[in-house]
């Protein structure tokens, strides 16, 4: 079983973070939302979410860290140094690490995708550093994965899915969903 890690931050964008958890879920993965705070954690659309945990607790053993975005809820990552060090050990290990919406510009500021072709929100495209931009919903280079916004959020995790455990897999999981992906 994959395991991966959402960690969620004040202004997380709802559709971004529990899209991905869910369709994750469904594949087989086990995923951990993990709190930058302490109990329920309030979206950017005031929808109130209680983590499985805190990020304390998580210790850095992933197969994948999935970042949402939202402004603040990126601003509230990038802030965060156990996000920084969970994001370099999963790196560094060879996991996935991938994001969505604002928060590349989380994996901007700790370095992680220079060079790498990557997309975002075009809001924050500026703030993507070295990295090489593209207008794709959803882009794969190497172990960096990297998507647009709350409107691509199921190809995203689709994406998320098929990387992990492949295209059948994906397919399988879909064919309950009936997703365009």
């Amino acid at each position: 079983m994959k395991k991966v890690l959402v960690p969620l931050a004040p202004g997380f964008e709802e559709i971004e973070a529990l899209t991905v958890v869910d369709i994750l879920r469904r594949a087989g993965a086990e995923v951990v939302v993990a709190g930058t705070v302490t109990g329920p954690i309030e979206g950017r659309s005031r929808i109130r979410v209680l983590p499985d945990t805190t990020m304390e607790k998580t210790g850095d053993s992933f197969d994948m860290i999935v970042l949402p975005g939202g402004a603040v809820g990126a601003e509230n990552l990038k802030k965060d140094e156990r996000v920084r060090k969970i994001v370099l050990a999963v790196n560094k290990n060879g996991g996935q690490v991938s994001a969505i919406c604002a928060a590349p510009t989380v994996l901007a500021a700790i370095g992680v995708i220079d060079g790498k072709k990557v997309t975002s929100h075009p809001s924050v495209r500026d703030r993507l550093g070295k990295a090489n931009i593209s207008d794709e919903r959803v882009v794969v280079d190497g172990n960096i994965i990297t998507s647009q916004g709350p409107g691509t959020a199921m190809e995203f995790a689709f994406k998320l899915v098929e990387v992990l455990y492949g295209r059948e897999k994906a397919e399988e999981v879909n064919r309950g969903v009936l997703s365009r992906v």
